[in-house]
């Protein structure tokens, strides 16, 4: 066969797979990327070294060439209550991803497919009965346009759980938009909404009453300006820990394991922060909910040069209530919180701040 035919070959494959290409395939595409996920999550949660770690993560599945092959196969079909599944996956799993232009610069990588669920689900589907792990979806989507279509859903559904499951993922949309006092009772509404009228629904692998219940617990412990409960534990070698030992400090808590997305530029960068503020009267502490021999190796190797919690039952991240990880509290010399967020530069500057007041 020569090099053109066995192009043309390859096309018409190209062409009659797109073609053929369905919700269900859509939905095989996202449950195998799932599994896929799931093995690599245990394989480098075990690894021993950092090659052994290196390598697996060579090997982590690749979300953006699932994300196109998801959408080849449901793009036809938006209209379908059959898609709304593996729309569901895509709206999870694409907002995070981004592409670079020719200019260096960065932009969303499926915002207009984004867009294009969104307005499919607005226009065929604010009644069907298979909205749950849409509005799943839809919470962890933040954007406008998401909190905008949930809105609609807690209002006009003509199935009172499902209102109840919409009003619950506005309420965590809300969560993101800070802590003023119209959010705040935006955000309390919905919960109480969802509390009322889906407390049994089944929602993101837990219930709506223990999600809405959580956060009302974030809303009345873990918001700025609050006492952050004291944690007390034990590190890698089960000397004793706690939050309260280290009053008078600043303190940078981070809840993280190596599952994370990209968990050596986290480890990279708390440890870069931990030695630029070295020296002065703050803190990093870590809460690992690793294997206490991964957070052991890590240590070994000089990874990890920061104070850690060993939480490999997650009972330190469950009083915090942590649902996104990696996350991390800054918390002034008294406890109180003044931010909660990612890794980075809003940390560091938060501090820097509290370091400066605390100035004579």
């Amino acid at each position: 066969m020569t090099h053109l035919s066995r192009l043309v070959a390859l096309l018409s494959l190209l062409a009659f797979t797109h073609a053929s290409a369905s919700p269900a395939d859509g939905q095989r595409l996202a449950k195998a990327y799932q599994d896929a996920m799931k093995k690599y999550s245990a394989e480098i949660r075990l690894a021993a070294t950092p090659e052994e770690r290196a390598k697996i993560a060579s090997n982590r599945p690749d979300p953006a060439a699932t994300a196109k092959q998801v959408w080849a196969a449901i793009s036809g079909s938006l209209d379908q209550e059959s898609s709304l599944e593996p729309a569901a996956w895509f709206l999870i799993n694409t907002p995070s991803l981004v592409s670079t232009n020719t200019t260096g610069t960065t932009a969303a990588a499926f915002s207009q497919e984004n867009d294009s669920i969104r307005k499919a689900i607005e226009t065929h589907h604010l009644k069907s009965s298979k909205l749950i792990p849409v509005c799943a979806a839809l919470a962890s989507n933040s954007s406008p346009q998401s909190l905008a279509l949930l809105e609609k859903i807690a209002a006009n559904h003509p199935d009172k759980k499902i209102q109840g499951a919409a009003a619950l993922a506005a309420a965590l949309q809300y969560k993101n938009l800070g802590d003023e006092g119209e959010i705040m009772r935006k955000r309390l509404t919905h919960l109480r909404k969802a509390i009322v009228q889906s407390a049994d629904v089944e929602f993101d692998g837990s219930t709506v009453a223990k999600i809405a219940e959580d956060e009302i617990y974030i809303i009345r412990y873990l918001t700025k300006g609050r006492i952050a409960p004291d944690l007390v534990g034990v590190d890698s070698a089960n000397r004793p820990l706690s939050l309260e030992a280290n009053k008078g400090k600043i303190i940078i808590l981070l809840f993280w394991n190596s599952n994370i997305p990209d968990p050596k530029r986290a480890i990279e960068i708390t440890s870069a922060t931990a030695k630029r503020f070295k020296g002065r009267p703050l803190t990093v502490i870590g809460v690992n909910s690793d294997p206490v021999e991964k957070l052991r190796a890590l240590q070994a190797d000089n990874s990890v040069t920061w104070t850690n919690f060993s939480d490999p039952s997650n009972q330190l991240g469950n009083q915090y209530r942590v649902g996104t990880w990696p996350l991390v509290y800054v918390l002034d010399s008294d406890r109180k919180i003044h931010y909660i967020g990612a890794l980075g530069s809003f940390a560091e500057l938060t501090a820097e701040a509290l370091l400066a007041e605390a100035k004579p």
